[in-house]
């Protein structure tokens, strides 16, 4: 690749692939790091419950309220729709939001729109299905985290911040089902498979294979932009 092309990747807010790299392995440490982790375990759950909240409403149901927990946990409260595609979306639209939002990270014109619209879906959620102040402080707290980058002069570093943000989701969405292994009887897989019969485990590991395929998209999309600036 000549010079003029990488540097119009590089402006392009889409990362080379050792950058990608050195992203997602940021991105796994920061869900391993002690206190730093609990606000990206927020983000995680709050995509999760918002996912179960959105299936709720497209299959015909009602949303009560949602509720995060400081241990990043949380609960979509509900009636009505299809208990089963509720109760599958949580992990799965975790990790569609993660690439979605990996998506936008790479758009660098649009970086700043993109942030104001993850913190207006952040305080829609407040508006509509936030009932609890435990979980108004954590929302505001996370509006706040998405709003504070936005001081930053150059857009750059916001291109980065966003991408690892997204790549941590997809982490964690890879993460969380992997616990309900140790919690027999409990969560989103016992859910699904008291109502198809379905062994537990394989609903873990369909949304491994999931948040596994939202990450290869991810590198996939770095891939294909590399090869297209390779052939300029």
């Amino acid at each position: 690749m000549s010079n003029n092309n990488a540097l119009k990747q590089t402006d392009s807010g889409i990362p080379s692939r050792s950058r990608f790299i050195v992203e997602l392995i940021l991105a796994f440490l920061l869900t391993r790091i002690p206190y730093i982790s609990i606000p990206i375990k927020w983000f995680e759950s709050f995509f999760h419950e918002l996912s179960h909240g959105i299936a709720t409403i497209v299959t015909g149901g009602i949303v009560s309220h949602i509720e995060l927990f400081p241990n990043g946990t949380g609960l979509c409260f509900s009636q009505g729709g299809s208990g089963i595609i509720i109760a599958f979306s949580g992990y799965m639209g975790a990790a569609v939001w993660g690439y979605i939002i990996f998506l936008l990270a790479t758009w660098r014109e649009g970086i700043r729109f993109t942030l104001t619209l993850l913190a207006l879906t952040l305080v829609a959620s407040i508006v509509f299905w936030v009932r609890d102040f435990l979980t108004l402080l954590i929302v505001i707290a996370l509006v706040g985290l998405i709003l504070l980058p936005l001081k930053v002069k150059n857009s750059r570093p916001l291109n980065s911040l966003l991408r690892i943000l997204a790549l941590v989701i997809i982490v964690n969405a890879m993460a969380s089902p992997v616990v309900l292994f140790g919690l027999p009887g409990q969560g989103d897989a016992a859910a699904l498979a008291q109502m198809t019969w379905i062994p537990a485990w394989i609903w873990v590991f369909l949304w491994l294979g999931i948040s596994c395929g939202a990450l290869w998209l991810c590198w996939k999309k770095v891939i294909i932009k590399k090869e297209k600036f390779n052939e300029i």
